[in-house]
């Protein structure tokens, strides 16, 4: 066996040890909120598809009709082979959405974040990043080559301490967060964050690719980004933010320069998609809606988005409850380290408009009869 081979077998094994090996698993998403997994149909909590959108027919058809009139893919950077009609129509309807001057939208929100940062700040700079912010934020604070400072989790008074410690030693400062966190589910406190941006002269940058057409409204940051493959069932990310921005990190974010641009069907996809979101506000209240009757009936804390995280502890501990649930009939995966901090191992439930009372009334009982709430 070669060196790398046995560099990986050890680290697998490692991994095996502590219950944090990740496998894939043969899984096929269907309507309804519903999958096909190992010869069973499941109704799945596992899915960020908020608004059903995914296999919403007139979603489906927008995908297919520009598969017919563009082809499957986009063939290279947008600033080698032309900037297609469809992305400038989606950046145009998403800065509308956003109240923003401009969009920019790239190949994913993992790319949108690891491009966004190193483009706006760099060494000298200070980035100040929440605790628990997504890992494509802290990546591409990193690749800046800023300091890069965490804040405690939601925690006003310790960003503020940082702000004044820290602030008049850089140049440029920004602040990272996210509108909705994934994996706890709870929001931001924005307003109270942007009063201290404006105070110490920081640029804010809100991730809202978990609130984006569930959880709306509330103060803007001038830095908005997010993704097309949640509510809106596509794929790809984007930011939004005034003019001058956009234009600089057309030229300037990596992420985006030197990557192949979306394909016409997630484009019309998505536009689709928040054209529906916009016309159907009951369909974006109804994951909270949902959600809510969730943490009701087992006397958890009000859910404050469409994510419910129902703490475990171990890894082990959350595989096996995770499993015990599927063989009931329902998919809610166990999120294990190092997506979230050691001995704080869940089960991340996601509530979707496909989603019927029903479906979590049945799920509430699952929970309550294996004692896990």
């Amino acid at each position: 066996m070669s060196s790398l081979e046995t560099f990986a077998q050890a680290k697998l094994s490692r991994l095996e040890a502590g219950a944090l090996r990740r496998r894939l698993v043969p899984t096929v998403r269907a309507a309804g909120a519903t999958v096909e997994r190992g010869g069973r149909r499941l109704v799945s909590f596992s899915c960020n598809d908020y608004l059903g959108l995914s296999h919403d027919p007139r979603v489906v058809a927008a995908a297919r009709a520009a598969v017919d009139a563009y082809g499957a893919g986009a063939g290279g950077s947008r600033l080698v082979t032309g900037n297609h009609p469809l992305l400038a129509e989606l950046e145009e309807r998403l800065a509308a959405h956003k109240g923003a001057d401009a969009a920019l939208v790239f190949g994913s929100g993992y790319l949108a974040n690891l491009g966004i940062t190193p483009a706006l700040v760099g060494p000298g700079d200070l980035v100040l990043v929440d605790d628990l912010a997504h890992a494509c934020l802290w990546s591409g604070a990193r690749v800046s080559g800023a300091v890069v400072q965490p804040f405690r989790h939601n925690d006003v008074g310790d960003l503020a301490r940082l702000l004044a410690v820290q602030r008049d030693a850089h140049h440029r400062a920004m602040i990272l967060t996210e509108r909705v966190f994934s994996m706890d589910g709870d929001r931001a406190p924005l307003g109270d964050i942007l009063g201290l941006a404006e105070a110490y002269d920081a640029w804010t940058l809100v991730d809202d690719a978990h609130g984006l057409g569930v959880v709306e409204g509330g103060p803007r940051a001038p830095l908005e980004m997010g993704t097309l493959s949640k509510a809106l069932g596509s794929y790809g990310g984007y930011l939004c933010a005034s003019r001058p921005v956009v234009d600089l990190l057309t030229s300037r974010a990596r992420s985006f320069v030197y990557t192949t641009g979306l394909p016409p069907a997630s484009a019309a996809a998505a536009l689709e998609a928040l054209a529906i979101l916009e016309a159907e506000p009951a369909r974006g209240a109804r994951p909270l809606a949902l959600a809510r009757r969730f943490t009701a009936g087992l006397g958890l804390p009000e859910a404050q988005s469409a994510v419910v995280p129902v703490l475990v502890g171990e890894a082990e501990a959350a595989l096996d409850l995770s499993a015990a649930l599927e063989a009931a009939g329902f998919l809610v995966v166990a999120i294990r380290p190092p997506t979230v901090a050691p001995g704080t191992a869940r089960l991340r439930v996601a509530f979707s408009a496909a989603h019927d009372e029903a479906q979590v009334d049945a799920l509430v009982a699952g929970f309550a009869a294996l004692e896990i709430s």
